[in-house]
């Protein structure tokens, strides 16, 4: 996609091949900076405090991080330290520990002599089959928008929450592909953006990659969308996710779960965008058996800003002393999904369907 009239990726090798780097995408909105990530440790450190996120770009994130490791020492020792760190990351997105997997499997039973160039072009294969799932998942979502826009003869207004858009993947995103995809063929759409508290993803965020490639949007605050779906201005939400279990559950930012059930109660389509190496076949009971991250109380009772003197500050909105809980995602049943949109065509959030679909 394209920042300022240039187009970027979310991470990309530097000119020498030695390290990567990436989009601070702490910084954004307000400053658009890019970091070198130069070790393992690095990419961990990169990961674990969200300057990458989104489960796609995590996984391919993870992926360089062996790379970096490998460049530093290629023992058996030194592979299983970097996988065990890089897993460690962060426990919800499943796409972390599919990017360290392949890897692993890859590198374990090779000379060790192999193993820095091979983890390099691995790397970089994984990065490019990233950019060509969400390709195919903003073509196969088109599809529902562009039958939307058909049958309404009117714009298509949708709801998004927190970032899947390429900010949270390689490039085109996860949610946001069928958007990008619709608006370019011209189709007039409108985005509602959830701001999603608490660390505000969507206001910082979806707002801002929206806003560079054009796309008509308007922030809104977390709790607004079942006014808007009961006033008929929603016609279809899209949202992301970290993990989705063998059965169609869906585990993504925290305050999606009540977006599906206003969704449902309203009659409007719910659709979760995903490549597959987000489905955990060993899982099938969302609610019981996904990891949910608790972050730190800080990102609840504090919340940065752009003063009016142009420097981004921090500040305490809640009283002192107030204990704070923060849990970084929930699981939407199966049952509030109306499908699940993929690299290879939209399916049900059904077991059954899933597995004749998605693992032929």
């Amino acid at each position: 996609m394209k920042i300022n009239g240039t187009p970027y990726r979310t991470i990309w090798p530097t000119a020498d091949n030695t390290a990567v780097e990436i989009i601070d995408q702490t910084k954004l909105p307000h400053e658009f900076v890019t970091l070198r990530l130069n070790t393992m440790h690095d990419a961990e450190r990169a990961i674990r405090d969200m300057q990458v996120r989104g489960a796609p770009l995590i996984g391919v994130t993870a992926a360089y991080g062996v790379a970096l490791a490998m460049r530093e020492q290629a023992s058996d020792a030194a592979l299983a330290e970097a996988c065990s760190a890089l897993l460690a990351a962060r426990p919800t997105a499943v796409n972390l520990r599919w990017g360290v997997e392949k890897m692993r499997g890859l590198l374990a039973s090779m000379p060790q002599g192999e193993r820095a160039v091979a983890a390099w072009q691995e790397a970089a294969r994984i990065a490019d089959e990233d950019v060509a799932i969400n390709a195919a998942i903003g073509r196969h979502g088109y599809e529902i928008i562009d039958a939307m826009h058909q049958a309404k003869d009117a714009t298509v207004n949708i709801l998004t929450h927190c970032n899947a858009g390429w900010l949270a993947t390689v490039d085109w995103g996860t949610a946001l592909a069928p958007i990008y995809t619709a608006f370019d063929a011209g189709i007039p759409l409108h985005v509602w953006v959830d701001e999603t508290r608490p660390r505000n993803q969507g206001a910082s965020l979806t707002a801002w990659e929206l806003g560079q490639h054009g796309v008509p949007h308007t922030v809104i605050v977390d709790n607004a969308g079942g006014h808007l779906m009961q006033h008929g201005m929603v016609d279809m939400a899209i949202v992301g996710t970290d993990r989705v279990t063998a059965r169609g559950d869906v585990c993504n930012k925290i305050g999606t779960y009540l977006k599906a059930l206003a969704a449902h109660d309203n009659g409007v389509p719910f659709y979760v965008a995903l490549p597959t190496p987000t489905i955990d076949w060993t899982l099938q009971d969302g609610v019981k058996e996904i990891p949910i991250e608790e972050r730190t109380p800080e990102e609840v009772t504090h919340i940065a800003g752009l003063c009016g003197d142009g420097q981004v500050r921090t500040v305490q909105v809640t009283p002192q002393g107030s204990r704070a809980a923060n849990y970084g995602f929930d699981v939407t049943p199966a049952r509030l999904v109306t499908g699940l949109i993929t690299e290879r065509g939209v399916v049900a959030a059904d077991a059954a369907a899933m597995r004749a679909a998605l693992t032929a």
